[in-house]
């Protein structure tokens, strides 16, 4: 019997397909990472989104196990180096929730030029103020996008309805395209008005934006993190905010976030530079929602799908 496990909720369609193509597919949305160690030998694929951490311990467990399929872009909770060891292919979805990233992040920096989310809340407590949210345009400004794979990319093509410039790095060359003119680290910070991150998470990524990243750029920025949250150091954001070097920040991400993404408020132990964000009437926060759409999560499922057919078709 042929079983796969899936231990976080996906589309229907990518069990369906499952299903049709014979296996057996088991859902388990609740166990802890013990009892699923204690079952796992049992299955050939697991489809997970960030619930469960497929580390070495577990798969050396899973003795029988063919596949990962993560619905999702980022790769941070799977030993890819040991699945590699194991002839474990690990597959994810970039393509299937990039439209909705690069949709969510122009709305980041919409919000956060034009001060949509303050007007809407002063409007709401009884106060029409037009000088206090009198916004910042768009147009003529130089866009940094770091990290220019399918994130980077679906989020440029947004921008190329706006008269703006657009620069991208990334640590692999050979990626500027009709949408952004590929450059270093250096150009970047030397002409950036608007900083976009698009990088996954890695040793040479964590924690990059700190103080000295920030100091580096020539003009007072605006920042975007639709990555992760770890990217950016929140002490030295908040101090870049209250400096005035970053004018505003639009977050979906936070550097304190639950490795399952799941929850937030129930860590009572969240520092004083958190309280700071909540506050600032400069900063657009978003839950982690950026590639989390109606139509994403079909297209991810179904990129799943297309992806075990195509890359492993013995399993079929």
């Amino acid at each position: 019997m042929r079983k796969i496990l899936f231990l976080d909720q996906t589309h229907p369609l990518l069990k369906e397909e499952l299903t049709k193509a014979g296996f057996v597919c088991d859902e388990d949305y609740t166990s802890d990472y013990r009892s699923i160690i204690r079952k796992i030998a049992a299955y050939e694929g697991v489809i997970i989104r960030s619930r469960i951490s497929l580390d070495k311990e577990l798969l050396e467990a899973a003795t029988r196990l063919r596949f990962i399929a993560r619905a999702g872009a980022g790769l941070e909770n799977i030993d890819t180096e040991y699945a590699a060891k194991k002839s474990i292919t690990v597959l994810n979805a970039p393509e299937g929730n990039r439209n909705a990233v690069g949709e969510h992040t122009l709305g980041l920096l919409l919000s956060l030029l034009n001060k949509i989310p303050h007007a809407d809340r002063d409007i709401r407590a009884g106060f029409w103020r037009r000088e206090a949210h009198r916004g910042v345009e768009l147009d003529g400004k130089t866009i940094g996008i770091i990290g220019y794979g399918n994130m980077g990319k679906a989020f440029s093509r947004k921008l190329s309805g706006f008269d703006v410039e657009v620069l991208c790095y990334d640590i692999l060359p050979g990626l500027g395209d009709a949408y952004a003119r590929q450059v270093s680290l250096d150009e970047l910070q030397a002409h950036s008005d608007i900083l976009s991150l698009h990088m996954p998470i890695n040793e040479s990524s964590r924690a990059m934006v700190d103080t000295d990243f920030i100091n580096a750029f020539a003009k007072n920025f605006y920042l975007l993190n639709t990555a992760r949250g770890e990217v950016v150091v929140t002490r030295d954001l908040v101090d870049a905010l209250k400096r005035g070097k970053i004018l505003g920040a639009g977050l979906d991400v936070l550097e304190y976030e639950k490795k399952s993404f799941e929850s937030f408020f129930d860590n009572k132990a969240l520092p004083e530079e958190f309280d700071y964000l909540l506050k600032a009437e400069n900063v657009v926060l978003s839950p982690h929602v950026a590639g989390w759409t109606v139509e994403s999560k079909e297209k991810i499922a179904r990129t799943l799908w297309e992806k075990i057919k195509r890359q492993i078709p013995q399993t079929l």
